[in-house]
């Protein structure tokens, strides 16, 4: 059985008779005739960042989906898939006092419950207001102080150490803050690579956190993971209703991405995918269908008949706009990258990860709010800041997003290691650890070459 957010991942084979399962792929490599590799995972990683549900390295084991449990019989054998829970956007009729009202009541309801533990418990304080509130929220339930953990860096235009000064000294608690720094970085990152269970271009953030953790003696760890997805935190609330009018266009008129000189231009050709799929990828994609073509030396046709596949999404259509950003943040990026990457970082640190904005109450609530009482203007996620503003200082919400980032592009630029793996590939690898390096690719765009090159099978075709 898994929950129905899929906050922890879990992986199953039923094959020739037999049932295997586990919480990460790597515990399949015991099992000799479940060794088959997907071999259209590098396309999926190339255009996503990471690889969506249900695809796995492995090409005869999949994700439990969430909300869902596997029932099995051994006589004869067989197995179904049977759902209990899911949730769906419903749009009551709730002003926005008593959003606020129910919003903060469940939320700190939420993180009391997160609390509950016999080992120590801690909080991830970046400096935001998601961490803002959860360290708040936590801080008024704790007897004693709260630790909170957080990271800096040399770099001011990512370091939030500005922010989380100004946070804890409002909060009671009991704060270890710690300097990354880019030696740092390139000792650890071979090492980062080799915690990933199925490749992505992110979780290195997390590792690192975790780490710190776990020398902190802590057990469990809040996170502010579900505040952007569930709130309206991210650029795609804004450009969800703009993707859509340009998803309707002629097919000719998308089409013009294929060879686009920008990013965002070769984006465009993703809308010709229907559905929230297609949206997704322009919104977020890495790399064009013709860029995955050239990079692993096959046929464009064959790219765009794969991305046609899996994963298998349903009709949302129906929903409004932000309401449709928020259903495909919630059940693809954060379901498929932030949730796998935080399970699977943390835990390489015997860390688990605790996600207060994900418990079932809370997303119910969230998801029976209407539109107008959710994503009330002008901020990001102003339901949360009209909610919590009298708990946290005026900097922690109005100010610039930043997000959990690290100086990732300056840092792999001066790693060794990534210098080394790449110039070892093809002509195409090499001219595109060159564009990186010249600044015409994205930092995540070169993790991705990355994990390609570092993984074993494919490195023989870059």
């Amino acid at each position: 059985m898994r929950d129905p957010a899929g906050i922890k991942p879990l992986y199953y084979s039923c094959h020739n008779g037999y049932l295997v399962f586990a919480s990460e792929i790597r515990a399949f490599r015991p099992v000799e005739w479940l060794q088959e590799e997907n071999e259209n995972w590098p396309v999926y990683l190339m255009a996503y960042g990471h690889l969506p549900e249900p695809v796995t390295t492995l090409a005869k084991v999949k994700p439990l989906h969430k909300g869902c449990f596997l029932k099995c019989s051994t006589q004869p054998s067989s197995h179904s898939l049977q759902s209990f829970t899911h949730y769906s956007y419903s749009g009551h009729n709730i002003d926005a006092a008593t959003a606020e009202k129910n919003t903060r009541a469940t939320l700190s309801a939420a993180v009391k419950r997160h609390l509950l533990a016999d080992a120590p418990v801690g909080v991830f304080l970046s400096g935001g207001l998601d961490s803002g509130i959860i360290a708040a929220l936590a801080a008024e339930e704790r007897s004693t102080a709260l630790h909170t953990l957080s990271i800096y860096f040399d770099e001011p235009r990512y370091s939030e150490k500005k922010y989380q000064d100004i946070l804890l000294e409002k909060l009671r608690c009991r704060n270890k803050q710690y300097l990354l720094a880019e030696p740092d970085f390139h000792e650890s990152f071979p090492g980062i690579l080799s915690a990933m269970d199925l490749p992505s271009c992110d979780g290195i953030n997390t590792w690192f956190i975790s780490k710190y953790a776990q020398a902190e003696g802590l057990k469990a760890v809040l996170s502010g993971i579900g505040g952007d997805e569930l709130f309206g935190g991210y650029p795609s609330f804004g450009r969800m209703h703009m993707a859509g009018l340009l998803q309707q266009m002629p097919g000719a008129a998308t089409g013009m991405g294929k060879y686009g000189y920008s990013k965002k231009m070769g984006r465009l050709a993703y809308l010709r995918l229907p559905g929230i799929k297609g949206l997704y990828l322009f919104l977020r994609g890495h790399f064009s269908p013709h860029e995955i073509a050239v990079q692993l030396d096959m046929d464009e046709k064959e790219v765009w008949d794969i991305l046609s596949g899996d994963p298998c999404l349903p009709d949302v259509n129906r929903l409004e706009d932000k309401n449709k950003a928020s259903w495909m943040e919630f059940n693809l990026y954060m379901q498929n990258q932030l949730l796998r990457d935080a399970d699977v970082m943390s835990m390489i640190h015997g860390v688990e990860i605790r996600v207060p904005f994900l418990d079932d109450e809370l997303v119910q609530l969230a998801l029976s709010l209407p539109q107008a009482s959710k994503y009330p203007a002008p901020l990001p996620k102003q339901l949360l800041v009209n909610s919590f503003k009298d708990i946290l200082p005026r900097a922690t919400w109005d100010r610039p997003k930043m997000g959990f980032s690290f100086p990732f592009a300056e840092w792999l630029k001066g790693s060794e290691f990534i210098k080394e793996l790449m110039m070892e590939g093809n002509a195409v690898t090499r001219n595109s650890y060159q564009q990186f390096m010249d600044g015409k690719m994205y930092w995540y765009q070169l993790m991705s070459l990355v994990n390609l090159r570092n993984r074993e099978g494919v490195g023989k075709v870059l």
